[in-house]
């Protein structure tokens, strides 16, 4: 905001003994300038603290005096040191699991923005987060971003997703530089070479690291698919390993389809990515361990399933026999007749075949006589020793000349077709 976001000044007054107040232009009183309403002023300047990104989000330290806790469950403080003072508000819904936290006389580390209540025209801080001062404030920022994460469910272990056990698509996302990445290698071709190893370089450490590795991850899953993928980086001082503390890629982590193992710094240190992935390594090479299963026990595994399954179907295969020999046993004391019996059945079957096919015989034998018999009374066969039908095309056969009248239209069917003819004339007697 700029002065020229000001509103139109007014006029000054001047009061006189009289009932009224002329108007009197600032150029008649030098050095004069506009006159703003209080609540103007007022209003510019929370507006002017709460744009400036210096006094916005800033970690403030100092002593806690005049605590007040109230019944709104608001709580008020004056932060100070020995040479300034400033007041605070901790209001209710920033202040849920810190106000055991707040004793007056000691030192805070109090995470807040300014702002001014326009009203009264204070300055207060608004405060999100409280620590006492002596663990730094670097650990202090730490646990303001933990807590906040918390409250969002980043960290909730109901996500946590199980591992797959025998991955063949590996992600790795760390420098391609320095030994972590060539620990990840070693470790995984010793322990699981049929993984293919999907490298997507990042940056670790600097203020271009944490946007680095949120792309990275993003990039592994949009174009390679992995199974699981690791987040490593090697050991080193709170603010080396700052970016993977960062909330790029703590919400990238979170975001992952993927199962992320998160492997940085040493087992000692604790990052915020470390809460976020589904499972922590303590190291690099820890994370491979954990990623790769061990081929030779995996051998192991599948020969020991192998034998069991191989005791198993023997043992069962056993216990099938004998229970079909019971059964046969059975049979043969209930029916010890039964070759005798099936002896007897292909005789009398075979008896059968042979009546069936001689009575078969027989009916074509009869079938063939009656065929020629019929074919010798067949009209048709007349046809062939050259007589004629004649029929009218209703298809009615004509049996007498006297049936048929003069101009009258019949067809005459021959034995190799048809034709069509008129009777012509009278019959003859």
């Amino acid at each position: 905001m700029t002065t020229s976001d000001l509103p139109t000044p007014i006029r000054p007054n001047v009061e006189t003994a009289g009932d009224t107040a002329p108007s009197i232009d600032s150029g008649d009183f030098p050095g004069l300038g506009a006159v703003y309403p209080v609540s103007e002023v007022t209003r510019y300047l929370r507006e002017l603290l709460e744009h400036d990104r210096h006094l916005s989000g800033v970690w403030i330290s100092g002593e806690i005096s005049n605590l007040n806790a109230a019944s709104s469950g608001h709580i008020y403080f004056t932060l100070k040191d020995a040479r300034g003072a400033l007041r605070c508000a901790f209001f209710r819904n920033k202040n849920v699991g810190q106000r055991d936290r707040l004793e007056a006389g000691a030192a805070y580390l109090v995470f807040g923005s300014l702002s001014l209540y326009e009203q009264r025209g204070d300055l207060s801080l608004i405060v999100e987060f409280v620590r006492p001062e002596g663990i730094g404030p670097l650990q202090a920022e730490f646990e303001r971003r933990r807590a906040r994460f918390e409250d969002e469910g980043l960290f909730d272990p109901s996500r946590k997703r199980a591992l797959p056990r025998f991955p063949l698509r590996v992600g790795i996302v760390t420098s391609p530089t320095g030994s972590v990445l060539h620990d990840i290698q070693t470790v995984l071709a010793r322990r699981w070479p049929l993984a293919s190893l999907l490298v997507q370089p990042a940056a670790v450490q600097g203020p271009e690291a944490a946007p680095m590795i949120a792309d990275a991850i993003r990039r592994l899953e949009r174009d390679h698919a992995p199974d699981v993928i690791i987040v490593a980086r090697g050991g080193g001082s709170q603010e080396e390993l700052w970016a993977f503390n960062e909330e790029p890629v703590v919400r990238a982590i979170h975001a992952a389809r993927t199962p992320i193992v998160s492997a940085v710094g040493h087992e000692t240190d604790t990052t915020l990515a470390d809460l976020a992935a589904d499972v922590r390594a303590p190291t690099p090479s820890a994370a491979a361990e954990l990623v790769g299963p061990d081929r030779v026990e995996v051998s192991r595994d599948v020969d020991a399933r192998e034998a069991r399954a191989t005791v198993v179907f023997t043992r069962r295969l056993a216990a099938h026999t004998e229970a079909v020999d019971r059964l046969h046993r059975r049979l043969d004391r209930r029916a010890p007749d039964v070759p005798r019996l099936r002896d007897g059945v292909a005789s009398t079957t075979a008896r059968a075949s042979r009546a069936l096919d001689a009575a078969l015989a027989r009916r074509i034998e009869r079938s063939s006589m009656l065929a020629e018999r019929l074919a010798a009374l067949s009209p048709l066969a007349t046809l062939d020793r050259g007589y004629a039908i004649v029929q009218r095309p209703g298809g009615g056969a004509v049996t007498a000349a006297a049936n048929l009248e003069a101009g009258e239209r019949v067809r005459i069917r021959f034995a190799d077709g048809r034709r069509d003819a008129r009777i012509e004339g009278a019959p003859d007697a």
